[in-house]
């Protein structure tokens, strides 16, 4: 490390120090309340996604879900002349697994020496070693929510390269408690291989898009998959404006490819192409919306406000060394933190979905 470097290294520990209270911030420390939450803004900031959804502190390791939305309606009337009880209920109650566990998360970094010093010039130095770290525990906690299946003693990231092993998110929670609102298997599924056959080929013709090859697959487009999602959906939520379809990569990518090698070359077949490409997408008259890291063959129909991070207060720990030996400085940084549906009522999955045909 350069010595202009290091003289910045040294200013960012003692900034460190100073704002969380402790005289030395190479030694394992309890990040102060005000800081905690400073830094879940920011990481909440370093996302769309994550600023569209619940960031919740919680004072315990466990509890009840926070219910942070409306689960059912409120209207009723009671006949009290009868000498019945008027009984009011929670709106916000689930009748579902209500409740969390925050599982200790360790969000460790190394930066080499030699990156310090290509940064040394800059004058947001301090910042900039902040935020590069803050967005990558953003983009860890999406990658989480999506694909998080379990919580191993120790992870294997080789293995599990979407930080499967880290914790249970969002799907697998919907997997485990909520079965009965996942469609998995379409009824032309060959063998017992499960999957849901969408059709993918399309024409133009006089600038209108068709679907063909419909009788040869569970749905006709998206729009009818969603729709059929939308009926595993609790009554009183299914209408919601509120409400959208995260779509995984792969099926938009397979959708419009098929549009596009449909189109012709004709003037009038190319615009209906570029048209229907940049029309804000919608699916059974939801918003649709790509997320990073969510599942490619899969679709999630929820609010954003039902998915939920609680991350528990006061456990952040964290320790900044200078390690010599491998021309780097390290940072090790926890906190405790959980993955929240808030209401299984208010969403519904698909997956192992297949753009195509039924295969002979």
């Amino acid at each position: 490390m350069r010595n202009e470097t290091r003289l910045l290294f040294t200013s960012y520990l003692g900034q460190i120090a100073q704002l969380n209270g402790v005289a030395d911030a190479t030694v394992k420390f309890s990040v102060a309340p005000a800081v905690e939450q400073k830094l879940e803004e920011k990481i909440q900031e370093s996302s769309d996604f994550l600023g569209q959804i619940n960031i919740v502190g919680v004072p315990a390791q466990s509890g009840d879900k926070v219910g942070v939305t409306v689960t059912r309606p409120l209207a009723s009337r009671t006949n009290t002349g009868a000498g019945n009880r008027r009984t009011p209920g929670d709106p916000t109650d689930t009748t579902d697994d209500g409740g969390y566990f925050c599982r200790q998360t360790n969000y460790d970094h190394a930066i080499k020496y030699s990156k310090l010093d290509a940064w040394r010039h800059k004058p947001e130095f301090q910042t900039l070693l902040r935020d590069v770290i803050l967005k990558q525990q953003g983009r860890d906690r999406i990658m989480i929510g999506f694909n998080g299946t379990s919580a191993a003693a120790t992870t294997d990231i080789v293995a599990n390269p979407l930080l499967q092993d880290v914790n249970v998110g969002w799907v697998q929670k919907i997997r485990l408690h909520a079965p009965e609102r996942i469609i998995d298997d379409g009824d032309l599924t060959a063998g017992a291989t499960k999957a849901v056959y969408v059709a993918a080929s399309v024409e133009v013709v006089d600038g209108d898009v068709t679907n063909v090859d419909t009788a040869e697959a569970d749905y006709a487009n998206l729009d009818a998959l969603a729709f059929d999602m939308l009926d595993l959906l609790d009554p009183w939520h299914r209408s919601d404006t509120d409400l959208v379809v995260i779509v995984g990569w792969k099926l938009v990518k397979d959708k419009y490819m098929s549009l596009l090698q449909a189109a012709g070359d004709t003037a009038t077949e190319r615009e209906a192409a570029h048209r229907i490409l940049t029309l804000p997408m919608q699916l059974a008259g939801k918003r649709a919306i790509i997320v990073p890291f969510f599942p490619e063959d899969a679709m999630l129909v929820t609010s954003l406000d039902n998915l939920s991070v609680y991350w528990q207060e006061e456990t952040r720990r964290r320790q900044v060394k200078d390690e010599p030996a491998l021309d780097q400085i390290e940072n090790y940084e926890s906190v405790n933190e959980d993955y929240v549906v808030e209401d299984y009522g208010r969403c519904a999955f698909v997956e192992n979905v297949v753009m195509g045909k039924k295969p002979a």
